[in-house]
C-alpha cells in the first residue's frame, strides 16, 4: 500500500517522539547530563556527546520504522530533519540559551517552577513537599518536542 506525505509524516514523527525520550532519558549518561550545562569546553563536548547519541538513537530507530512500515524516507530528509532536530537540541540543552528564551518570551516563572528558588513546603499554597518535575524541564521538553515536529515534516515531504 503506497505512502501518503501524511502517513509518512505521523510514522515518521512518532518514532521520532519515541526515540527522543529513550534517548534523552536511557541513553543520556549522567555525566553527559550533569556536564553539557557548563560554560566552556566542558559542557559543550558533554552537550555533543548527548546530541550525536540521541541522534544515532533516532536514526537506528526511523530504520527501524522504515523497514518494517516500508517508508520511503530520501537522505536529503533525513540529513536535513535530524540536523535541525539535532542542532535545536544542542543549542536548547546549554541550559542559559532556553533560559534566556524564557526570559525574552515572559516565562521565567515557569521556568524556576519547582526549583529550590521559587517554590518550598509553606502551609500558604498549599505545597506539601518537592514537585516531581520543573517548569525548565517542561520547557525543554516541549522545545525539543516542536522541533521533532518540523523535523518528521522536513523528513516526510523530501
Amino acid at each position: 500500500m503506497p505512502h501518503t506525505a501524511a502517513s509518512t509524516f505521523a510514522a515518521v514523527f512518532a518514532t521520532l517522539w519515541v526515540a527522543h525520550f529513550f534517548g534523552d532519558h536511557w541513553v543520556q549518561t549522567s555525566a553527559q547530563s550533569m556536564a553539557k550545562g557548563k560554560k566552556g569546553w566542558t559542557g559543550r563536548l558533554a552537550d555533543t556527546r548527548h546530541v550525536l547519541t540521541l541522534t544515532l538513537t533516532k536514526g537506528l530507530l526511523l530504520a527501524l520504522a522504515a523497514a518494517v512500515l516500508d517508508l520511503r524516507l530520501s537522505i536529503a530528509g533525513l540529513l536535513l530533519g535530524l540536523g535541525l532536530d539535532a542542532g535545536s537540541h544542542w543549542w536548547a540543552d546549554r541550559r542559559t540559551t532556553l533560559a534566556w528564551l524564557a526570559k525574552v518570551t515572559r516565562q521565567t516563572e515557569f521556568y524556576r517552577l519547582g526549583s529550590d528558588t521559587l517554590h518550598t513546603t509553606t502551609e500558604d499554597d498549599g505545597i506539601t513537599g518537592k514537585h516531581l518535575g520543573t517548569g525548565a524541564y517542561a520547557l525543554d521538553q516541549s522545545f525539543h518536542v516542536l522541533f521533532l515536529f518540523f523535523a518528521a515534516l522536513i523528513i516526510a515531504a523530501l
